[in-house]
């Protein structure tokens, strides 16, 4: 088996040291072995690190990628699994000076977000941050927030907020799929058979946490309008607050 010293998987790779660095911080790439104190990597760190390269290529979140190379499935399924969460996550094409540059704002202010923990990175082969079109629809979002008058500081810091309180049932939310659909399938079973559970999942998850989040803040909106004793106001509320559901419910 062939062995490499850093600089050399960094030729061989075609990927800077910082992001190999990166990559292992993550779990997502093993440790090498050491002779003396030199730092010895093989063949399958090599593969490893095309194989990560090429599915962050193709659109899919580091946390993905972790959770598919981290499998003892067969590699067919896994195929099938990647080609059904490309579907879903969109083509990462721009860079971070592109997408900025389509939203009109400065790239230090997406930086600044990049940086806010708020980003599960997808990487380009040099290791820097991709976006697409699903990026690019609800990044304008956000500005028509900020439009409203909302400070981005703030709006950052509640967006900190719940995805550090969804973070953990996200990834719970994984492992029910991978023990009881992935880790459930049989070699006599179609290797689609997997994919097409994503597929069909993912948008019945999607609604129901988009249903329970609506509900739960109008809820609690219209209970503090309530109790701020302004009874037109909270008249108005009610009235806005189905006119959404409805519009909601027709999509």
């Amino acid at each position: 088996m062939k062995s490499y010293s850093l600089p050399e998987l960094v030729r061989a790779s075609a990927l800077p040291v910082d992001t190999i660095r990166y990559y292992q911080s993550l779990g997502l790439l093993d440790g090498p072995r050491h002779r003396s104190r030199t730092a010895v990597y093989s063949d399958s760190h090599l593969k490893r690190l095309r194989l990560i390269r090429s599915m962050s290529a193709r659109g899919l979140p580091l946390k993905v990628v972790k959770t598919l190379i981290s499998s003892t499935k067969k590699d067919v399924v896994d195929r099938a699994l990647v080609a059904a969460v490309k579907e879903k996550a969109g083509e990462a094409r721009y860079t971070s000076a592109q997408f900025a540059d389509l939203l009109g704002i400065p790239k230090g202010l997406l930086d600044l977000v990049d940086s806010s923990e708020l980003r599960e990175a997808v990487a380009g082969e040099t290791g820097d941050n991709l976006y697409s079109d699903v990026d690019l629809e609800a990044a304008r979002g956000v500005m028509r927030l900020l439009e409203y008058g909302l400070p981005i500081t703030r709006l950052l810091e509640v967006a900190v907020k719940h995805h550090r309180a969804t973070g953990q049932t996200v990834d719970e939310a994984i492992d029910l799929f991978n023990a009881y659909v992935r880790g459930r399938q049989r070699d006599g079973d179609s290797v689609e058979a997997v994919a097409d559970a994503f597929r069909e999942m993912l948008p019945i998850v999607v609604s129901l946490v988009a249903q329970h989040f609506h509900r739960l803040l109008v809820g609690r909106a219209l209970a503090r309008i309530k109790q701020s004793g302004d009874k037109k106001a909270f008249r108005v509320a009610q009235r806005t607050a189905g006119e959404v559901r409805l519009r909601l419910a027709q999509r």
